[in-house]
Order: structure tokens, then C-alpha cells, then sequence
């Protein structure tokens, strides 16, 4: 029996199950062995010969990459957004590769990667789904693409097909520290009630995995599923912007029902209709700022900034102007929001807030 049949099996099998207090811990002993597996599946073999290379190089500021079903406009928001021509068609599967674009904004330089369609059944391997799920696993981002006028049977689809390739969308990871020891059988504490586990549940779920001496203490009430994610250790936690196009196909009730989801913006690629709010929402989850430079008696410069992330301290804008500047600091003088008058005298533990502009003395 193949991989993918024994996969099959154990779906089945979890769909079959009734879901009590009873078969608690036979449902997480298969989930675990469904998790085993689908990590195997994507595991390329060590025989595969070198092929076409898939991914592209990672450059800019930040990496977003660009998902969903044939057909739903994907290529021609690229080519709305970027000066790159992604060839766009009303059949399916136009791209058949990854095309990168580069989104100007702020004075960022934003890499949109525009993925083959996903089909269903990708993180089986079916399309090109394997190598597109690959690349989304190494972007800051997911946009997803989505019809406006199907209904939300396509997000269904897409976060389970992500799911199962262990990306989760819009959540962070689950607060459970784990750690493997040479002995000493299971050590398990708990910082909080646990209603969905107990320690015979979490004992069945690592002897799957042929774990039999650990540490393992949760700090929040987690499911099994969320000890599977953390012992398996290959979870990316991405944020995730759902964007429905062809808004202009549907009633304004349903766009207006539509746009009231959370993390949702509604789009239509064609007529090029609320592209520039798509801008500001992908800035904002991105998490990014502008950081300017000044020089001593010179103002400053306005025409060339720094792209960070929120939460950078001034030992990080020392990092990226230079990597010795950092050693040499004296102190720093800080105009913007995120000091209380202007300018502040500050040290390297300053966090730093967007539009803010910066002078380094060193010592």
C-alpha cells in the first residue's frame, strides 16, 4: 500500500469515528500517523533527478506569494500591480511556472510571486502543487486569490490543501514547550487546565512518533493537533489576506457582506477597482516601516530610506547602515512618533516607529 492509499485510509477512518471521550486517544494516535505521512509525502525522494528549477530567488523587502485556484485573475493582478507581464487568459492553467513581479510602494520594493493555479489534490502532488506549496512556505505572505462569485467553496479548499502541508494560515504557534531527553521516561506539566488533552493522550501521540523520553509543558489549553504541529517542528505560520476578485460580477450586498469578513478585501482586477486599499492592507500585514537617515548638520534624507520591520530597535538600524556601526555607538538622536519631543537622545534598546528619522553618534 502506497503512501497516498494509506492516507486515504486513515481520512476515512477519521471521518468515521465518532468523536467522544472514549476515542480521544485513538483519534490522536491517527491524526499523528496521518501527520507522518503527509510529511514523507512531501519529502522529495533522494532518487528524483535534478529537474527545471521552480523557485526564484529571493529579493526586496518582503516576499508575497500569490495562490489560488486557475482562473481567478491572479496573473492579471500582477500585471496591474507590477511591470511585469504575467500572461493572462480566461482558460485554465495560463501559468505553468512561477513569475516574479516587484511591487513599488513606499519606497519598498515588495516580491510578488505569481504561483500556478493549485488544483485540488496538490498537496498530494498533483499539478505542480508540491513545488507551488514550497515556495509559498518561504514568503512573509499569502495572498490568495479567490471568486468572488463561488461562493466560499474555494477558501475551503485552499486552507485545507495548505493544512495538510503543514501551513497555517493567520495562527501563531502553539504556546507548548517540547524538548527529546536521552531518558527518564515522559515529564509532563501543564501551567493551565487542559480540557482536550491529558498525559495518556500525549504518551499515545509520542510513541507514534518513537518518542518515549521528553519533556513536554503546556502553557495554554492546545489540542492535539497543536502537540502534532509542535513535534513535528516543520510548521510555518504565515499571515494570510483572502482577496475576492470580480466584485463587479455580484450584488453590492454581497460585496458589502464579502469585505466585512476578517482579513478580506474585495478587488476587481479588470476594472481596477480598490487596488490602491489592497496596497495599504498589504503594507500593513507585511508589518513594515521607513526608517530615514540624517547626518550631522545636513537634513534629512528624504530620498533614500531603510525598510524594516515593526518593532526594530536602533541596534537593528545600526545593523543595516552598517555591521560594525553597532560597535562603535555612542548614542542615537531620533526624530517621529516614537519619541516624546524632538529630537530625543536615545540608546540601542530605542524601538523605532514608521517615518521616523534617525543620526548616529559614535562614540
Amino acid at each position: 500500500m502506497g503512501i497516498l492509499e494509506k492516507i486515504s485510509e486513515i481520512e476515512k477512518e477519521i471521518n468515521r469515528t465518532q468523536k467522544n471521550k472514549a476515542t480521544e486517544y485513538h483519534l490522536g494516535l491517527l491524526k499523528a500517523k496521518l501527520a507522518k505521512y503527509r510529511a514523507q509525502l512531501l519529502e522529495p525522494s533522494k532518487k528524483q533527478e535534478k529537474g527545471e528549477g521552480f523557485d526564484v530567488l529571493k529579493s526586496g523587502d518582503a516576499r508575497v506569494a500569490l495562490i489560488g485556484f486557475p482562473s481567478v485573475g491572479k496573473s492579471t493582478l500582477l500585471s496591474t500591480l507590477t511591470h511585469t507581464e504575467s500572461e493572462a487568459a480566461s482558460y485554465e492553467f495560463t501559468t505553468l511556472t512561477c513569475i516574479p513581479g516587484v511591487i513599488e510602494y513606499k519606497d519598498a520594493n515588495i516580491q510578488l510571486l505569481d504561483l500556478p493555479g493549485i488544483i485540488e489534490g496538490a498537496s498530494q502532488g498533483k499539478g505542480r502543487g508540491r513545488q507551488v506549496i514550497a515556495v509559498a512556505r518561504t514568503a512573509d505572505l499569502v495572498l490568495m486569490m479567490l471568486d468572488a462569485t463561488k461562493q466560499d467553496i474555494q477558501r475551503q479548499l485552499l486552507e485545507k490543501e495548505l493544512e495538510s502541508v503543514g501551513i497555517r494560515l493567520n495562527k501563531r504557534k502553539p504556546n507548548i514547550y517540547f524538548k527529546v531527553k536521552k531518558g527518564g521516561g515522559l515529564a509532563f506539566n501543564a501551567t493551565c487546565p487542559l480540557s482536550r488533552v491529558d498525559e495518556k493522550l500525549v504518551q499515545v501521540i509520542l510513541h507514534e512518533y518513537k518518542i518515549f523520553n521528553a519533556e513536554v509543558l503546556f502553557r495554554e489549553d492546545c489540542t492535539p493537533d497543536e502537540l502534532i504541529d509542535v513535534i513535528s517542528d516543520n510548521r510555518v505560520y504565515l499571515p494570510c489576506m483572502y482577496v475576492y476578485n470580480k466584485i463587479d460580477q455580484i450584488s453590492i450586498e454581497e460585496v458589502d457582506r464579502i469585505a466585512r469578513q476578517p482579513n478580506s478585501v474585495v478587488v476587481s482586477c479588470n476594472m481596477k477597482l480598490n487596488l490602491d486599499y489592497l496596497l495599504e492592507v498589504l503594507w500593513q500585514y507585511l508589518s513594515l516601516i521607513r526608517v530615514y537617515t540624517k547626518k550631522p548638520g545636513q537634513p534629512p534624507d528624504f530620498d533614500d530610506c531603510l525598510i524594516l520591520r515593526k518593532g526594530v530597535t536602533v541596534e537593528h538600524v545600526c545593523h543595516s547602515i552598517h555591521r560594525t556601526l553597532a560597535e562603535q555607538f555612542k548614542y542615537a538622536l531620533v526624530w517621529g512618533t516614537s519619541t516624546k519631543y524632538s529630537p530625543q537622545r536615545v540608546g540601542l534598546q530605542h524601538i523605532m516607529h514608521d517615518e521616523d528619522v534617525i543620526q548616529v553618534v559614535k562614540k
